[in-house]
């Protein structure tokens, strides 16, 4: 890894996402509110502000914004100044909150839920769950019962798919042709499991919110010599630039995590969104393909 610089700071920065046409990282901060755009020239371009507990961010071909967190998932265009909700209910229910969101490779995504109502009173939250939203607007359960689901990737094939379930371990799942998710196993055992995102080859890049390092896998299990990073903790890591070896990697205190599962406040801004240079390039995450207006 080459050097790496600290770009933005935020209480404890969680959702990230390279912005491949604007030039743009965006980032979320799941205590002060708001996602954040960081712009080529340095200048920071932000929305949703009053709006907490955002754990993921990622991109539609319109350039619209998505974002999840608390009541589920919202859309901003940084272009038009239009937003409005995506996903707010399931089977005719409200949604308590929704983490990570990937691209499902046919313009919808899969996305885990969080049980945001007993994570903001510091106390163990219920089990998560696995969703397919398709380009249409079907909602589709693809795997109950994770407990708490953070990042997810579906590899390049679209024949696995990857799940860290925070506080235990991270999930490889077997995908069908029709995007069903079977043969659930243990790839990796990590209490502390966050972040994720997938190199070039296929590789399983790691984050976790107690650990400074990035973990690395081939998809098999194997391990692959980790990445030291300035931080003591990491929660999300996403790869850009020209040649897609820029790496950045949003960094929480070591104790941070742990605070928020007790419940304990949170003020300081000592989160940081940094950029480093890996040796290898990363898989790019396509936009979904929703028509939003």
């Amino acid at each position: 890894m080459g050097d790496f610089a600290k770009l933005a700071s935020g209480i404890y920065l969680e959702g990230l996402a390279v912005d491949y046409r604007r030039n743009t990282v965006w980032y979320s901060d799941v205590i002060a509110g708001g996602v954040h755009g960081l712009l080529a020239d340095g200048r920071v371009e932000s929305f949703n502000l009053d709006r907490k507990w955002t754990g993921g961010v990622m991109l539609n071909d319109d350039g619209a914004v998505l974002s999840s967190g608390a009541g589920g998932i919202m859309w901003n265009n940084p272009d038009t100044g239009r937003s409005g909700w995506l996903l707010d209910e399931i089977d005719g229910k409200p949604i308590s909150g929704i983490n990570e969101m990937a691209p499902d490779g046919t313009g919808g995504i899969i996305f885990g839920t969080c049980d945001i109502e007993m994570i903001a009173r510091g106390e163990a939250p219920r089990p998560s769950a696995i969703y397919r939203l398709t380009v249409d607007g079907d909602v589709i359960l693809l795997a109950p019962d994770i407990g708490f689901c953070n990042g997810i990737m579906l590899s390049r094939n679209r024949d696995q798919f990857y799940c860290n379930n925070t506080f235990a371990c991270t999930y490889i799942f077997d995908v069908t042709p029709d995007l069903a998710l079977t043969n659930r196993r243990v790839l990796l055992e990590k209490q502390d499991c966050d972040g994720m995102a997938l190199d070039a080859d296929g590789n399983i890049w790691i984050t976790g919110f107690q650990t400074g390092h990035l973990t690395r896998l081939r998809p098999d299990g194997t391990a692959l010599p980790p990445i030291e990073t300035p931080a003591s903790a990491v929660t999300q890591v996403r790869f850009g630039g020209p040649d897609m070896r820029d790496i950045y990697i949003n960094t929480v205190p070591a104790d941070g995590g742990e605070n928020l599962k007790n419940g304990v406040p949170l003020s300081g801004r000592n989160s940081f969104l940094y950029r480093g240079r890996s040796k290898v390039p990363g898989l790019p995450i396509a936009p979904a393909g929703f028509r939003l207006d």
